[in-house]
């Protein structure tokens, strides 16, 4: 018989994590596990181990909020924050809830016993059980393919005779000292890869069709060191937090509502930042306004810094070709390298490639389905998908849908209902749809032909303000919704 629990969550990292947590203080009497197909906690952070691999969200927020970011950095290397989940994860005793190598490869809802019955592929571990049945189901796999990168065409590539690595699968052996290094790419891998590289590679130079916002912030924040100096621990986490959270708030706003004076101090600030022999234009000149797509952020401004040393340079235009040892532009500019790293975005995959269905019928085209409150999907019951915020920090977004689903759980216990069902009413069928995702990059574009959308209108509106989701998690009504009473 397949094992029934109360909350199922799948992917154990920042989103599981924090949800598991507050499922198990504030609704102690449930019964929960973790499952993720990998074999170690981590999620992102535990997949992509490029060099310099790091945060670009400040750890105060990125941080979970009931264990604080207690380190002097406020930006943080990949392997850090593993070590911080993990002791967050033990510390709580949520370790013991996680089961490794449960790759959950198809989720049924059903109706007659009121539950998701997920199947799991059992191909690489005996011990792992075929089926498990939940009352309500929390993904948390975030939206890439762990499996497969974006696909870019590159003209000539395959004749290029030196390594080839894409930042997902970055082989943990490849030797990069005193090597020409060619980075195709301008978004935050490659932003984040060309200053740990060039520490001991010869050259390395960032190949970019179009250039991006690249914006320095200090490794550690002075206010922070200084109100932990000053205050208690508990209430300087909470001014630091506040802080942060409302510097990004309204430098976001600040952006789409002045975006040619964002652009102005942006640019003043890279040329300032900039050697003498690199130009502001073409390589630091987006075409589009600051936030429409994300900006990336440069501890101590390393990535300028190894531009002004010389170990760094940059290049913008259009690849002509790639041939058996350089990278060649439309403009005739040759670019040598011995290894090419193609940074060229990661593809998008909802629900970590999971089969849902209710009832045994296929869930269908996700693009004609539109998300409630931007964390239920319409016409699946008892699912929650959590998503972070493209302008603000993930785990800010995975905090309002841990709330959320703590407050739907108790409202469901008080009044005996065993699911609840996000429905667009006759009235809203009409309404004008709007993107899920509130950016124009180009894995997003590349992607929007298979994603849900939101409306514009509530309870259909985008997930895209901390303050205002975070109200709607634990004091909006929950129209919408349609419930149902346990007819078992």
């Amino acid at each position: 018989m397949a094992e029934d629990l109360d909350v199922v969550i799948i992917g154990a990292g920042i989103s599981g994590i924090n949800t598991a947590q507050r499922i198990q203080t504030q609704l102690p009497g449930l019964s929960y596990a973790i499952l993720d197909a990998r074999a170690s906690m981590g999620g992102t952070w535990d997949l992509f181990r490029y060099p310099g691999i790091r945060s670009d969200s400040d750890l105060y927020t990125f941080g979970f909020p009931w264990d604080p970011w207690d380190a002097p950095n406020s930006i943080a290397d990949g392997p850090s924050i593993v070590r911080y989940m993990e002791k967050a994860a033990a510390k709580y005793g949520i370790q013991n809830k996680i089961r490794y190598h449960h790759k959950v490869i198809s989720a049924d809802w059903s109706s007659s016993q009121q539950r998701w019955i997920l199947t799991m592929d059992d191909s690489k571990v005996a011990s792992v059980a075929k089926q498990i049945k939940g009352r309500f189901l929390v993904i948390g796999t975030g939206y890439y393919d762990y499996n497969e990168p974006l696909q870019t065409v590159i003209p000539g590539i395959e004749t290029f005779r030196g390594t080839r690595v894409h930042p997902q699968f970055w082989p943990q052996d490849l030797e990069f000292s005193n090597k020409r290094v060619a980075v195709i790419g301008s978004g935050a891998t490659a932003v984040t890869l060309i200053p740990a590289l060039a520490e001991t590679a010869s050259r390395v130079t960032m190949i970019q069709r179009s250039p991006g916002y690249i914006m320095p912030m200090p490794r550690e924040d002075r206010f922070a060191n200084l109100v932990r100096r000053i205050f208690p621990g508990w209430i300087a986490h909470r001014l630091v937090r506040w802080k942060f959270m409302l510097l990004s708030f309204l430098l976001f706003h600040w952006c789409r509502a002045y975006p040619q004076a964002a652009r102005r101090l942006i640019a003043k600030v890279a040329v300032k930042e900039l050697p003498a022999s690199i130009p502001l234009s073409p390589h630091f000149t987006p075409a589009y306004n600051p936030w429409e797509q994300r900006l990336c952020a440069c501890p101590d401004g390393d990535f300028f810094k190894a531009l002004r040393d010389g170990k760094a340079a940059v290049v913008t235009g259009h690849i002509k070709t790639v041939t058996p040892n350089a990278v060649v532009m439309e403009d005739g500019t040759e670019v040598e390298a011995d290894i090419l790293v193609t940074a060229t975005g990661l593809k998008m995959q909802m629900f970590g490639g999971i089969a849902l269905s209710v009832d045994g019928q296929p869930l269908g085209d996700l693009a004609k389905k539109v998300v409630w409150r931007g964390q239920m999907l319409q016409d699946l019951p008892n699912l929650c998908m959590v998503f972070g915020y493209t302008n603000a920090s993930w785990t800010l977004g995975a905090e309002t849908s841990a709330q959320f689903v703590c407050r739907l759980l108790k409202f469901m216990r008080r009044r005996g209902f065993s699911s609840a069902v996000p429905t667009v009413p006759e009235k809203d069928l009409s309404m004008k749809r709007s993107p899920m995702m509130n950016l124009n990059s180009t894995y997003i574009l590349k992607a929007r032909d298979s994603l849900p959308s939101a409306g514009n209108k509530a309870p259909w509106l985008p997930k895209v303000n901390y303050f205002r989701d975070l109200f709607n998690a634990l004091w909006a009504p929950l129209d919408g919704l349609v419930f149902t009473k346990n007819p078992l």
